[in-house]
């Protein structure tokens, strides 16, 4: 089954981009997102805590400073599990961002010239593209349809592209490879 082609206001470049790629190409403002969704997820629990601890009989705490022991215990642990949905959640964004440049959905000369000298490289140098994988031809073209465009679902199923296979959705001649029809 044939890739669906989408009109982009910038080139193609992969349409299933294999995980290690996309966060090799990640810019800093990625890693600037991915680090203030970190920081900000604990941040914003910290400064609603004084709001949401209650202790049983008491009013609402007015600072973070007024919490007892027991509450300074469920603050710490909320912010720990904060700066981890926090880091998680930042990557997923990152991830995402980085993947929307190989759609060509955002601005892509960076990555468009990263790519066509990484995969001319490895044309030249007669290696597959995309690397070698070890699984049958049909998983390989499972876990393509599975994983295309799957950063747009990160809400329900956080899928990354972990399976090198040859669907990506754009011509391998560019890179100078050549087609088994012109190499007889």
């Amino acid at each position: 089954m044939p890739s669906k082609v989408i009109e982009t206001p910038y080139p193609l470049i992969d349409s299933d981009p294999h995980a290690s790629r996309v966060i090799r190409y990640m810019r800093p403002s990625d890693y600037a997102v991915w680090a203030a969704s970190t920081g900000a997820f604990p941040a914003a629990l910290y400064a609603w805590s004084p709001y949401c601890l209650r202790a049983p009989d008491m009013q609402m705490l007015n600072s973070p400073t007024d919490l007892a022991d027991p509450f300074k215990a469920a603050l710490r642990t909320s912010l720990r599990l904060g700066g981890f949905l926090g880091f998680f959640g930042g990557f997923l964004l990152s991830y995402q961002r980085s993947s929307a440049r190989f759609w060509g959905w955002s601005e892509n000369k960076r990555e468009e010239e990263m790519d066509l000298a990484e995969l001319s490289q490895r044309a030249s140098e007669g290696k597959s593209l995309y690397g070698e994988s070890p699984q049958p031809h049909w998983v390989q073209a499972a876990a393509a349809r599975n994983s295309q465009f799957s950063q747009l679902k990160f809400a329900a199923f956080p899928m990354l592209n972990l399976v090198n296979h040859p669907h990506h959705g754009t011509d391998p001649a560019k890179y100078g490879v050549k087609s088994t029809e012109e190499s007889n």
